[in-house]
Formats: structure tokens, sequence, C-alpha cells
């Protein structure tokens, strides 16, 4: 954990240094005590510390919506976004940009809020349909099928309307340029609550990863821990696509790296996903800065590039990950 804790300040500090305008540690320390020039000053304090915490909150927030997924539907594969739950979040917000002439971040919170929901609920109620339970495989040909079908939908109505599809095109990307703590301060109380119901439903979920049955047998009471992981998951996955857009693949990384790593309780996995899935995203965004000068691509980009191997790994390694 202290290892993990050291790669992430690591990770904040490439964040507020490195750019199209590259600062030394002297300097960055400098602008934050209020020293430095004015152009330093406004480079870090204005734009590199609002845009880092962003990347912070938003990367632990998905982190941990991907580990909780993934230990209550025992699916390797669960993701926000692989579930439909980004898609979902995206077109709410894709219906307030195009009919209700919605542009401010509080209303994209709660439309992120409300699409994060129905599709949670939908493709949990989808994959139990028929005999039986809910099945890992179902639940993700579920998510994948209705994310899908809203992706679709998103785009069209993107393209039918111009206006929408310029203010939506970098958020659509998955993106930190540009926020600042106008559009974090409305969410982080929502995403400290989705963490505070993680940590909360962790123990049950060790008991859950042998089975309801068993996990009854224990005294955990499932139905609780059901509504208690899509509250939890609700709240993390729409606060961070509200914040940076549908940004994909961190959920699903993440966990994995941390379970190699500190081993299969759920307690150690989201304590250290909430490290190392901001310095994931952290590092993913120096990247893009870095990659096309004096432009920038898009943190969403650089995190799918990175993602698809990863994803392609897991599903041929078939012992990659025991849940």
């Amino acid at each position: 954990m202290l290892g993990l804790a050291v790669v992430l300040g690591g990770a904040v500090v490439l964040s507020l240094a490195v750019g199209s305008n590259p600062l030394s540690p002297a300097e960055v320390l400098a602008a934050l005590g209020g020293g430095g020039t004015d152009e330093t000053r406004y480079v870090v304090r204005e734009l590199r510390v609002p845009r880092t915490a962003v990347a912070v909150v938003a990367g632990a927030a998905l982190g941990v919506a991907g580990a909780l997924m993934q230990a209550f539907t025992r699916n390797p594969l669960a993701d926000p976004g692989i579930l439909g739950v980004n898609a979902g979040a995206a077109f709410c917000v894709a219906l307030g940009v195009t009919f209700l002439g919605i542009r401010s971040i509080t209303g994209y919170v709660w439309l992120a809020f409300a699409g994060a929901l129905v599709v949670t609920a939908a493709v949990y109620l989808i994959g139990s349909t028929g005999r039986g339970r809910a099945d890992p495989v179902r639940l993700t040909l579920a998510g994948v099928a209705l994310g899908a079908v809203l992706s679709g939908i998103t785009t069209g109505l993107s393209l039918s309307n111009p206006t929408a599809f310029d203010k939506m095109r970098s958020w659509n990307a998955g993106t930190v340029l540009g926020r600042g703590f106008d559009v974090l301060v409305p969410v982080l109380p929502l995403v400290a609550l989705g963490l505070a119901l993680a940590l909360l439903v962790a123990r049950d979920l060790n008991a859950v990863a042998l089975g309801e049955d068993v996990a009854r047998s224990q005294g955990v009471d499932v139905v609780r821990t059901r509504w208690l992981v899509v509250a939890a998951v609700t709240l993390l996955a729409g606060s961070a696509t509200a914040l940076a857009g549908p940004i994909a693949f961190v959920g699903l990384m993440v966990p994995h790296v941390v379970r190699w790593t500190l081993g299969p309780d759920q307690r150690r996995i989201l304590a250290g996903t909430v490290l190392v899935a901001p310095a994931l995203l952290l590092a993913a965004d120096v990247v893009g800065r870095l990659l096309v000068l004096p432009g920038e691509m898009p943190v969403g980009v650089v995190t799918a590039f990175v993602g698809a191997p990863v994803l392609i790994v897991l599903v041929r390694r078939r012992g990659a990950s025991a849940l």
C-alpha cells in the first residue's frame, strides 16, 4: 500500500509538471506556494491543480466501481463501460443536451446518475431472466448489447444536432481538460458516499465470492448487499462520467492489477484500487498531453489503447484472475 501511495504521488507530480509548458518540480512547488512568475502560477494553480484533482476523483470512482462489479457478479470482465453503465449515463446526458438545452455540469450530474441507475438495473434484470440467478456471461452480454444500442443512439442524437455535437465532442471522448473545482465540488460528496458504501459491503463481498448460498449461511444479507452495490456503482460511475465523460477500461484493468498484488480480500482490493486507478488515469492524461503536441489527446482515447490489449489478455488467459 505504501508503494502504491508513492506511485500515486509520482503521478500527481508528473501531472503538475508535464505539458505543453513543462515545469521543473522546483517551479511547481514555488507556484503552489504563491511564488514564481504570473504565467507559472496560472498554469499550475488555475489549470493543472484542478485538472489533477478531477483525474484523481474520477479515477478512484471508476476503479472502485469496476472492482465492485467484478466482485459481485464474479465476472473478471465486469466494468462500468463493458456492462453499459457509462453508455447509459452518456445517453441521458445526450438527451438533456439535445432536447432540454442543458449545458452545465450540475445538469450533467443528475442526468448521468439517472442513466447509470437505469442501465445498471436493466442489465441486472436482463441477465437474471430465465432460469437460475444472474449469470456472469449473460450479464456481460446484456451490458455489451445494451451499451452498443445506447451508444448508437447517442451518436445519432449528437450528429443530428450540430450544436449538441460541438458541446459534447470532448466530453464524449473522455477528458479532464478544462475541468475545474466548479465541476468537481458538486459531485465530490456523492463520490465520497459511493466510496463509503463500497467499504461497507467489502466484507460481505468476500462471502459472496464463495457463492450466494454460502454467503447466506454465513449471515450475509445478499439482497441488501446487492442493492448497496448497485447504489455505490451508480454513484461512482455516474459521478465519474459526469466529471470526465465515458472513460472505459479503468474499472476493468485496475482491480486485476491490485488483486494480483494484494490478494483476493475485497477490503484490500478496494483500498488499493483507490490508489492505483487515479495513478493510471493521471499517467494516461500525461501521455495524452505529450503524444500530439502542441495539442492534446483525450484521456479516454489513451486508456482505450492500453485497455484493449489488457482485455485480450484477460480473455485468453483462463487463470488471469480467479473471482
